[in-house]
């Protein structure tokens, strides 16, 4: 899937992009109509060792799937918003087949 990653105010290094590239690549096998997606890597200026948020946003076709997650790590932070977004997957696939 064809991911725009964007890491505002510091530079990621390739290894993450790398890891959140396979993660979210992984909920193609729930769901394989995605269009593209984006993520969004923040550092919170909160004093807390959660202070990094992790955005996700996937498009599908007449829809939109986002998951925010607030972390110590952007690895478990992206697990964390993969986890919800395959929830939503799972979900909006179960729509379709009511209709």
């Amino acid at each position: 899937m064809k991911l725009q990653m964007h890491s505002i105010h510091f530079d990621a290094d390739v290894k993450l992009l790398d890891f959140i590239q396979k993660r979210i690549d992984k909920l193609e096998t729930f769901y394989d109509r995605f269009i593209d997606g984006e993520v969004f890597l923040r550092l919170d200026k909160d004093s807390s060792n959660s202070n990094k948020i992790v955005e996700v946003k996937l498009n599908i076709p007449g829809n939109q799937l986002f998951a925010k997650e607030k972390s110590d790590s952007f690895e478990a932070g992206v697990d964390a918003a993969s986890e919800a977004l395959r929830r939503q997957i799972k979900k909006y696939k179960e729509k379709q087949m009511a209709h």
